[in-house]
């Protein structure tokens, strides 16, 4: 018992070294808080798929009631905003090139009478390919003002009416699926710098040599050196959690406390990696090298962007070694679905096995390949 206390004496003051050597430096301190919160706001404004502002210019050759009502619901909707009134079609380009306009409508001039006359009349509409998500989504917020305004003047009323319901985003806003999944992904960018870095550090002060003959064992190293990156992941996931909740106002379904658990489980295995990376890193740049390296593909193959399901099967099955994979769905499905620790435990299992193999893998390479 004396020397289980003992171990832990050594183990705790290995960790306020750590938290005292982050807290002490004035760009440590502003790397812990800074970044979380900056990359938050960030990706909640820009990172946003939704359709809030279009703007566009008209070409109305009809000048007819039938098109200033058409184009009264187009601006209604808040989303299009006019920004020319055109008087000749040689002006549309110079719109589009100048990036004036994300789209330009053309409405012929015998527009009303081709309405009247029950003959299908044609609307012009011209789209900025260069940026495709946002023109696609625009001509289909314009196809359904078009097919409502149809349907207003009593012409081929359908049989089947659709009706749409979005589960755990009652309005697609695409900032509900991208938020709850940084939670995890910043605060692994942070997490797994820091720990990368942990053993680099000492090795270009010339203090890990030291560190290695102390009473402490590897193991014991890196305990000290894993739970302070460990409790920083929290930290971040706090701030970035904080910013969703009560700054972006996306409202949360589940328990905080099974998210924290899950947070938990994967910071333990991004630290896992760190340390590995730290252990074969010869110095600081070398260590920073290889975090950059990792962070894109883990990124790419988490889910964060693009469904894992829709990726080549061989990328599929690689990303049953990314932690971020297995975190992001505990988190996004915590948060938004509010699932319970029976719907989301077999995503705990490969996060454990990650911890439990990395982290084994860390404390021998600082024996064998540091000492």
């Amino acid at each position: 018992m004396h020397a289980f206390i003992a171990t832990l004496a050594q183990v705790g003051a290995l960790i306020r070294k750590e938290i005292l050597a982050l807290v002490k430096d004035p760009a440590s301190r502003a790397m812990l808080f800074a970044p979380a919160l900056m990359q938050a706001l960030l990706f909640g404004y820009g990172a946003t798929y939704d359709l809030t502002n279009v703007p566009y210019a008209v070409l109305d050759q009809s000048r007819s009631q039938d098109s200033t009502e058409l184009l009264a619901r187009l601006d209604g909707t808040g989303v299009f905003h006019r920004t020319a009134t055109l008087s000749s079609s040689s002006q549309i380009s110079a719109m589009i090139d100048d990036n004036d306009a994300l789209m330009v409508l053309s409405i012929p001039a015998d527009f009303q009478q081709r309405l009247n006359a029950g003959q299908s009349a044609p609307l012009q509409v011209i789209l900025d390919g260069r940026n495709s998500s946002t023109a696609g989504s625009a001509s289909a917020y314009v196809g359904s003002i078009v097919a409502s305004y149809n349907a207003s003047r009593g012409g081929g009323a359908a049989g089947i009416a659709i009706e749409r319901r979005a589960w755990f985003n009652p309005n697609l806003e695409s900032r509900w699926n991208m938020m709850p999944g940084l939670i995890g992904a910043l605060s692994m960018l942070q997490t797994l710098l820091i720990a990368a870095l942990s053993v680099a550090r000492e090795r270009e002060q010339g203090t890990f040599d030291q560190l290695l003959v102390t009473p402490l064992t590897p193991f014991q190293i890196l305990i000290g050196k894993a739970i302070p990156a460990i409790l920083i992941g929290l930290l971040q996931s706090t701030i970035i959690f904080l910013v969703i909740r009560f700054w972006f106002q996306i409202p949360m379904n589940g328990s905080v406390w099974l998210l924290y658990a899950g947070l938990l489980t994967f910071n333990i295995a991004a630290v896992g990696v760190g340390l590995s990376v730290s252990a074969v890193s010869l110095s600081m740049q070398q260590a920073m090298l290889y975090t950059f390296l990792l962070i894109m593909p883990l990124m790419l193959l988490s889910g964060l962007l693009t469904p894992v399901k829709n990726m080549p099967e061989i990328l599929q099955i690689a990303t049953y070694v990314n932690p971020l994979r297995f975190g992001m769905s505990i988190v996004r499905r915590v948060y938004l679905e509010g699932a319970g620790f029976l719907d989301i435990w077999r995503d705990f299992i490969p996060l454990l096995v990650m911890g439990a193999i990395s982290l084994p893998l860390a404390a021998w390479l600082f024996r064998n390949r540091l000492s």
